[in-house]
Protein backbone atom coordinates (compact mmCIF):
# COMPACT_ATOMS: atom_id res chain seq x y z
CA UNK A 1 0.00 0.00 0.00
CA UNK A 2 0.93 3.55 -0.70
CA UNK A 3 2.62 5.71 2.15
CA UNK A 4 0.29 8.83 2.03
CA UNK A 5 2.57 10.24 4.59
CA UNK A 6 5.79 10.04 2.81
CA UNK A 7 4.56 10.80 -0.56
CA UNK A 8 3.31 14.26 0.66
CA UNK A 9 6.77 14.85 2.24
CA UNK A 10 8.24 13.88 -1.34
CA UNK A 11 6.15 13.90 -3.49
CA UNK A 12 8.31 14.66 -6.90
CA UNK A 13 10.95 10.96 -5.43
CA UNK A 14 7.79 9.56 -4.60
CA UNK A 15 6.51 10.12 -8.44
CA UNK A 16 9.21 8.68 -9.81
CA UNK A 17 9.09 5.25 -8.53
CA UNK A 18 4.96 4.65 -8.49
CA UNK A 19 3.98 2.56 -11.10
CA UNK A 20 0.69 3.93 -13.71
CA UNK A 21 -1.58 2.33 -11.62
CA UNK A 22 -0.23 3.73 -8.40
CA UNK A 23 0.27 6.88 -9.57
CA UNK A 24 -3.51 7.17 -11.01
CA UNK A 25 -4.63 5.90 -6.95
CA UNK A 26 -2.25 8.53 -5.78
CA UNK A 27 -4.25 11.55 -7.81
CA UNK A 28 -7.57 10.15 -7.29
CA UNK A 29 -6.09 10.23 -3.81
CA UNK A 30 -5.82 13.91 -3.87
CA UNK A 31 -9.02 14.37 -6.14
CA UNK A 32 -10.87 12.82 -3.11
CA UNK A 33 -11.94 9.74 -5.59
CA UNK A 34 -12.61 6.59 -3.83
CA UNK A 35 -13.03 4.61 -6.58
CA UNK A 36 -9.32 2.64 -7.19
CA UNK A 37 -8.48 0.30 -4.41
CA UNK A 38 -7.21 -2.28 -4.85
CA UNK A 39 -4.62 -1.75 -7.12
CA UNK A 40 -4.39 -4.17 -9.95
CA UNK A 41 -0.71 -5.36 -10.05
CA UNK A 42 -1.03 -8.17 -12.77
CA UNK A 43 -4.08 -8.92 -15.09
CA UNK A 44 -3.75 -11.59 -18.39
CA UNK A 45 -6.11 -13.64 -20.12
CA UNK A 46 -5.61 -17.61 -18.68
CA UNK A 47 -6.85 -19.66 -21.32
CA UNK A 48 -9.86 -20.48 -23.83
CA UNK A 49 -12.95 -21.48 -22.24
CA UNK A 50 -16.20 -21.29 -20.00
CA UNK A 51 -16.79 -21.26 -16.77
CA UNK A 52 -13.85 -20.81 -14.41
CA UNK A 53 -13.80 -22.52 -10.73
CA UNK A 54 -10.64 -22.01 -9.04
CA UNK A 55 -9.51 -23.32 -5.31
CA UNK A 56 -6.68 -21.96 -3.34
CA UNK A 57 -4.87 -25.61 -1.48
CA UNK A 58 -3.52 -23.40 1.43
CA UNK A 59 -0.37 -23.24 0.67
CA UNK A 60 -0.88 -20.28 -2.16
CA UNK A 61 -0.51 -22.40 -4.73
CA UNK A 62 -3.77 -21.72 -7.06
CA UNK A 63 -5.80 -24.43 -8.95
CA UNK A 64 -8.33 -23.18 -12.30
CA UNK A 65 -10.77 -25.74 -13.54
CA UNK A 66 -12.83 -24.54 -16.96
CA UNK A 67 -14.69 -26.23 -19.94
CA UNK A 68 -14.38 -25.66 -23.43
CA UNK A 69 -16.82 -27.80 -25.71
CA UNK A 70 -17.10 -31.31 -24.27
CA UNK A 71 -13.79 -31.10 -22.51
CA UNK A 72 -12.77 -30.25 -18.69
CA UNK A 73 -9.07 -28.67 -18.30
CA UNK A 74 -7.42 -27.87 -15.46
CA UNK A 75 -4.22 -25.49 -15.25
CA UNK A 76 -2.44 -24.34 -12.03
CA UNK A 77 -0.15 -21.65 -10.75
CA UNK A 78 2.77 -21.87 -8.02
CA UNK A 79 3.53 -18.34 -8.06
CA UNK A 80 0.32 -16.82 -6.65
CA UNK A 81 -1.22 -16.47 -9.82
CA UNK A 82 1.44 -14.50 -11.82
CA UNK A 83 1.54 -17.72 -14.25
CA UNK A 84 -0.47 -20.41 -14.97
CA UNK A 85 0.99 -23.96 -16.34
CA UNK A 86 -0.12 -25.25 -19.71
CA UNK A 87 -3.26 -26.77 -19.67
CA UNK A 88 -3.72 -30.11 -18.82
CA UNK A 89 -7.09 -32.24 -20.17
CA UNK A 90 -9.20 -33.90 -17.31
CA UNK A 91 -11.41 -35.56 -19.50
CA UNK A 92 -13.94 -35.60 -22.08
CA UNK A 93 -17.43 -35.80 -21.70
CA UNK A 94 -20.23 -35.34 -23.95
CA UNK A 95 -22.73 -33.02 -23.65
CA UNK A 96 -20.46 -31.27 -21.02
CA UNK A 97 -22.63 -28.50 -19.05
CA UNK A 98 -20.20 -25.60 -19.20
CA UNK A 99 -22.20 -22.16 -19.75
CA UNK A 100 -24.65 -19.98 -18.04
CA UNK A 101 -23.33 -20.45 -14.40
CA UNK A 102 -23.27 -24.25 -15.03
CA UNK A 103 -19.49 -25.59 -15.09
CA UNK A 104 -16.96 -27.90 -13.54
CA UNK A 105 -16.06 -26.92 -9.97
CA UNK A 106 -12.92 -27.51 -7.39
CA UNK A 107 -12.14 -28.23 -4.46
CA UNK A 108 -8.95 -29.61 -2.21
CA UNK A 109 -9.26 -31.52 0.82
CA UNK A 110 -5.80 -33.39 2.60
CA UNK A 111 -6.78 -36.17 0.18
CA UNK A 112 -5.76 -33.70 -2.99
CA UNK A 113 -7.88 -32.08 -5.54
CA UNK A 114 -11.46 -33.02 -7.02
CA UNK A 115 -13.19 -31.84 -9.36
CA UNK A 116 -16.90 -32.54 -10.46
CA UNK A 117 -18.70 -32.12 -13.68
CA UNK A 118 -22.46 -32.67 -14.68
CA UNK A 119 -23.50 -33.71 -17.99
CA UNK A 120 -26.67 -32.82 -19.66
CA UNK A 121 -28.37 -36.23 -19.31
CA UNK A 122 -28.16 -35.26 -15.79
CA UNK A 123 -25.34 -37.01 -14.37
CA UNK A 124 -22.77 -35.64 -11.64
CA UNK A 125 -19.03 -37.39 -12.00
CA UNK A 126 -15.71 -37.07 -10.02
CA UNK A 127 -12.56 -36.82 -10.64
CA UNK A 128 -9.29 -37.00 -8.76
CA UNK A 129 -5.32 -35.60 -9.14
CA UNK A 130 -3.52 -39.11 -8.56
CA UNK A 131 0.01 -39.29 -7.13
CA UNK A 132 1.84 -39.43 -10.76
CA UNK A 133 0.01 -35.77 -11.86
CA UNK A 134 -3.36 -37.14 -13.66
CA UNK A 135 -6.73 -36.80 -13.56
CA UNK A 136 -8.73 -40.08 -13.54
CA UNK A 137 -12.51 -41.29 -12.87
CA UNK A 138 -13.49 -42.01 -9.81
CA UNK A 139 -17.25 -41.91 -8.82
CA UNK A 140 -20.83 -40.75 -10.14
CA UNK A 141 -21.95 -38.63 -7.54
CA UNK A 142 -25.70 -38.70 -7.56
CA UNK A 143 -27.17 -41.89 -6.75
CA UNK A 144 -30.04 -42.15 -8.57
CA UNK A 145 -29.65 -42.15 -12.55
CA UNK A 146 -30.18 -38.88 -14.54
CA UNK A 147 -31.55 -36.65 -11.64
CA UNK A 148 -29.29 -33.43 -11.91
CA UNK A 149 -30.98 -32.66 -15.17
CA UNK A 150 -30.39 -28.42 -14.62
CA UNK A 151 -26.52 -29.23 -14.53
CA UNK A 152 -26.27 -26.72 -11.50
CA UNK A 153 -23.63 -28.71 -8.78
CA UNK A 154 -21.75 -26.78 -6.23
CA UNK A 155 -18.72 -27.99 -4.44
CA UNK A 156 -17.26 -27.47 -1.20
CA UNK A 157 -13.54 -28.83 0.63
CA UNK A 158 -12.03 -28.34 4.15
CA UNK A 159 -9.72 -30.98 5.83
CA UNK A 160 -10.59 -34.69 4.67
CA UNK A 161 -14.36 -33.62 3.78
CA UNK A 162 -16.28 -32.35 0.58
CA UNK A 163 -19.48 -31.87 0.50
CA UNK A 164 -21.54 -31.18 -2.96
CA UNK A 165 -25.11 -29.86 -3.50
CA UNK A 166 -26.99 -30.09 -6.91
CA UNK A 167 -30.62 -29.46 -8.01
CA UNK A 168 -32.24 -32.70 -8.28
CA UNK A 169 -35.38 -34.08 -9.58
CA UNK A 170 -35.91 -37.23 -7.77
CA UNK A 171 -39.26 -38.27 -6.44
CA UNK A 172 -41.75 -35.50 -7.50
CA UNK A 173 -39.85 -34.36 -11.00
CA UNK A 174 -39.75 -30.87 -8.88
CA UNK A 175 -36.05 -29.32 -8.44
CA UNK A 176 -35.07 -29.44 -4.82
CA UNK A 177 -31.90 -29.46 -3.06
CA UNK A 178 -29.61 -32.91 -2.71
CA UNK A 179 -25.90 -33.11 -1.40
CA UNK A 180 -23.68 -35.53 -0.50
CA UNK A 181 -20.52 -35.91 1.35
CA UNK A 182 -16.88 -37.51 0.59
CA UNK A 183 -14.13 -38.28 2.83
CA UNK A 184 -12.11 -40.14 0.16
CA UNK A 185 -11.36 -37.51 -1.94
CA UNK A 186 -14.38 -38.20 -4.10
CA UNK A 187 -13.59 -41.61 -4.63
CA UNK A 188 -16.84 -42.20 -2.88
CA UNK A 189 -19.92 -40.74 -1.81
CA UNK A 190 -22.28 -41.06 0.96
CA UNK A 191 -26.18 -41.72 0.06
CA UNK A 192 -27.83 -38.59 -1.34
CA UNK A 193 -29.78 -36.94 0.97
CA UNK A 194 -33.04 -34.75 0.00
CA UNK A 195 -31.89 -31.22 2.19
CA UNK A 196 -34.47 -29.01 0.85
CA UNK A 197 -37.81 -29.68 -0.67
CA UNK A 198 -39.89 -26.31 -1.64
CA UNK A 199 -43.75 -26.28 -0.07
CA UNK A 200 -44.51 -24.90 -3.01
CA UNK A 201 -43.45 -27.27 -5.71
CA UNK A 202 -39.91 -25.93 -6.69
CA UNK A 203 -37.24 -24.04 -5.90
CA UNK A 204 -35.86 -21.81 -8.59
CA UNK A 205 -34.63 -23.79 -11.48
CA UNK A 206 -32.42 -21.77 -13.45
CA UNK A 207 -30.06 -20.66 -10.16
CA UNK A 208 -27.13 -21.99 -9.18
CA UNK A 209 -26.92 -22.65 -5.04
CA UNK A 210 -23.93 -22.64 -3.05
CA UNK A 211 -22.34 -24.21 -0.80
CA UNK A 212 -19.67 -24.04 1.75
CA UNK A 213 -18.05 -25.58 4.40
CA UNK A 214 -15.48 -25.21 7.11
CA UNK A 215 -15.07 -27.70 9.67
CA UNK A 216 -18.20 -28.81 11.06
CA UNK A 217 -19.92 -25.78 9.83
CA UNK A 218 -22.19 -26.22 6.59
CA UNK A 219 -23.90 -23.36 4.69
CA UNK A 220 -26.04 -24.20 1.74
CA UNK A 221 -27.61 -21.05 0.20
CA UNK A 222 -30.10 -21.43 -2.75
CA UNK A 223 -32.76 -19.34 -4.89
CA UNK A 224 -36.45 -20.61 -4.06
CA UNK A 225 -39.48 -20.04 -4.87
CA UNK A 226 -42.24 -19.58 -3.03
CA UNK A 227 -45.93 -17.72 -3.23
CA UNK A 228 -44.23 -16.38 -6.38
CA UNK A 229 -41.55 -15.03 -5.10
CA UNK A 230 -37.82 -15.62 -6.01
CA UNK A 231 -35.73 -14.85 -2.94
CA UNK A 232 -32.47 -16.01 -1.27
CA UNK A 233 -32.87 -18.84 1.89
CA UNK A 234 -30.29 -20.73 3.48
CA UNK A 235 -29.84 -23.56 5.49
CA UNK A 236 -26.78 -24.28 8.03
CA UNK A 237 -25.40 -27.52 9.33
CA UNK A 238 -22.81 -27.61 12.88
CA UNK A 239 -22.34 -31.41 12.91
CA UNK A 240 -20.84 -31.54 8.80
CA UNK A 241 -23.83 -32.21 7.17
CA UNK A 242 -25.64 -34.58 8.49
CA UNK A 243 -28.19 -32.58 9.98
CA UNK A 244 -29.43 -29.05 8.56
CA UNK A 245 -31.40 -26.59 10.64
CA UNK A 246 -34.29 -25.22 9.19
CA UNK A 247 -34.48 -23.00 5.69
CA UNK A 248 -34.45 -19.56 6.60
CA UNK A 249 -34.66 -16.29 4.19
CA UNK A 250 -31.87 -13.79 3.64
CA UNK A 251 -33.14 -10.22 3.65
CA UNK A 252 -36.54 -8.64 4.67
CA UNK A 253 -37.52 -7.72 1.05
CA UNK A 254 -38.94 -10.21 -1.29
CA UNK A 255 -38.84 -10.76 -5.37
CA UNK A 256 -41.62 -11.23 -6.77
CA UNK A 257 -41.25 -13.05 -10.16
CA UNK A 258 -42.91 -15.15 -12.64
CA UNK A 259 -39.61 -16.01 -14.31
CA UNK A 260 -36.51 -16.75 -13.37
CA UNK A 261 -33.29 -14.31 -12.22
CA UNK A 262 -30.92 -16.91 -13.05
CA UNK A 263 -28.37 -15.20 -10.26
CA UNK A 264 -27.90 -17.71 -7.38
CA UNK A 265 -25.66 -15.30 -5.70
CA UNK A 266 -22.36 -16.06 -3.27
CA UNK A 267 -21.55 -17.40 0.25
CA UNK A 268 -18.79 -18.05 2.53
CA UNK A 269 -18.21 -19.02 5.85
CA UNK A 270 -15.99 -16.17 7.98
CA UNK A 271 -13.26 -16.77 10.65
CA UNK A 272 -16.07 -17.37 13.14
CA UNK A 273 -17.78 -19.65 11.50
CA UNK A 274 -20.48 -17.12 10.80
CA UNK A 275 -21.95 -17.40 7.01
CA UNK A 276 -21.07 -14.23 4.97
CA UNK A 277 -23.89 -14.05 1.77
CA UNK A 278 -24.32 -11.24 -1.36
CA UNK A 279 -27.06 -11.77 -3.94
CA UNK A 280 -29.66 -9.97 -6.23
CA UNK A 281 -32.94 -8.82 -5.77
CA UNK A 282 -34.74 -6.97 -8.39
CA UNK A 283 -31.08 -6.14 -10.28
CA UNK A 284 -29.70 -4.77 -6.52
CA UNK A 285 -27.08 -6.49 -4.50
CA UNK A 286 -27.37 -6.86 -0.75
CA UNK A 287 -25.09 -8.28 1.83
CA UNK A 288 -26.30 -9.87 4.79
CA UNK A 289 -25.45 -12.35 7.28
CA UNK A 290 -28.04 -14.61 8.79
CA UNK A 291 -31.10 -13.12 10.56
CA UNK A 292 -29.85 -9.62 9.85
CA UNK A 293 -31.21 -6.72 7.88
CA UNK A 294 -29.24 -6.60 4.59
CA UNK A 295 -27.17 -3.86 3.14
CA UNK A 296 -27.17 -2.67 -0.45
CA UNK A 297 -23.91 -2.61 -2.01
CA UNK A 298 -25.07 -1.55 -5.73
CA UNK A 299 -26.67 -2.54 -9.04
CA UNK A 300 -25.62 -5.28 -10.38
CA UNK A 301 -25.81 -9.38 -10.98
CA UNK A 302 -23.30 -12.74 -10.74
CA UNK A 303 -21.97 -11.48 -7.62
CA UNK A 304 -19.77 -13.72 -5.32
CA UNK A 305 -17.96 -13.19 -2.29
CA UNK A 306 -14.36 -13.56 -0.35
CA UNK A 307 -13.44 -12.89 3.32
CA UNK A 308 -9.81 -11.68 3.39
CA UNK A 309 -8.41 -10.76 6.99
CA UNK A 310 -11.84 -11.11 8.77
CA UNK A 311 -13.11 -8.48 6.05
CA UNK A 312 -15.78 -9.30 3.18
CA UNK A 313 -14.17 -8.56 -0.61
CA UNK A 314 -17.29 -8.56 -3.34
CA UNK A 315 -17.28 -8.89 -6.83
CA UNK A 316 -20.28 -8.85 -9.47
CA UNK A 317 -20.70 -7.71 -13.10
CA UNK A 318 -22.77 -4.46 -14.16
CA UNK A 319 -23.26 -3.14 -17.31
CA UNK A 320 -20.94 -5.83 -18.72
CA UNK A 321 -18.39 -4.78 -16.83
CA UNK A 322 -16.97 -6.89 -13.51
CA UNK A 323 -16.43 -4.79 -10.65
CA UNK A 324 -14.40 -5.15 -7.17
CA UNK A 325 -15.48 -3.47 -4.23
CA UNK A 326 -13.56 -3.35 -0.81
CA UNK A 327 -14.58 -3.12 2.99
CA UNK A 328 -14.22 0.53 3.03
CA UNK A 329 -16.44 0.74 -0.06
CA UNK A 330 -14.17 1.58 -2.61
CA UNK A 331 -14.80 0.01 -6.16
CA UNK A 332 -12.07 -1.06 -8.69
CA UNK A 333 -13.23 -1.94 -12.40
CA UNK A 334 -11.31 -4.77 -14.11
CA UNK A 335 -13.09 -4.77 -17.61
CA UNK A 336 -15.79 -6.39 -19.55
CA UNK A 337 -16.39 -9.87 -18.35
CA UNK A 338 -19.27 -11.45 -17.06
CA UNK A 339 -19.49 -14.56 -13.73
CA UNK A 340 -16.49 -13.07 -11.85
CA UNK A 341 -15.28 -15.39 -9.15
CA UNK A 342 -13.12 -14.11 -6.65
CA UNK A 343 -9.83 -16.05 -4.04
CA UNK A 344 -7.81 -15.24 -1.34
CA UNK A 345 -4.25 -16.22 -2.43
CA UNK A 346 -2.13 -15.10 0.94
CA UNK A 347 -4.48 -12.37 2.83
CA UNK A 348 -2.34 -9.78 0.64
CA UNK A 349 -3.25 -10.55 -2.72
CA UNK A 350 -6.99 -11.73 -4.08
CA UNK A 351 -7.28 -13.45 -7.41
CA UNK A 352 -10.39 -12.44 -9.28
CA UNK A 353 -11.16 -14.73 -12.56
CA UNK A 354 -13.87 -14.18 -14.72
CA UNK A 355 -14.48 -14.92 -18.76
CA UNK A 356 -15.57 -12.71 -21.72
CA UNK A 357 -15.79 -13.76 -25.47
CA UNK A 358 -14.75 -17.13 -24.45
CA UNK A 359 -11.91 -16.63 -22.66
CA UNK A 360 -10.75 -16.71 -19.08
CA UNK A 361 -9.48 -13.32 -17.39
CA UNK A 362 -7.14 -13.03 -13.94
CA UNK A 363 -6.67 -10.22 -12.41
CA UNK A 364 -4.74 -10.10 -9.10
CA UNK A 365 -4.98 -7.35 -6.75
CA UNK A 366 -3.12 -6.15 -3.83
CA UNK A 367 -5.23 -5.52 -0.76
Amino acid sequence: MINFAATMKSPFNCLISLTRAKLLLFLSFFAGCRQTIPISISTAIIATGEMPNAVNDGMGNLHLVYGNGDSILYTQSTDRGKSFSTPALVAIVPELFATSMRGPQIAFSKKGLTILASDKTGNIYAYEKNETGNWTKTSRVNDLDSVAKEGFVSLAGDGNRLFAIWLDLRGNKHNKIVGAASDDGGRTWSANRIIYTSPDSSVCECCKPSVALKGDKVAIMFRNWLNGNRDLYIMESTDGGNHFQPAQKLGYGSWALNGCPMDGGGLVINKNQVAETIWNRKGKLYACEPGKPELELGSGRSCTIETVNGENIYAWTENGEVLVRTPNGSKTNLGKGQLPLIKNINNQELLCIWEENKQIHEAILEL
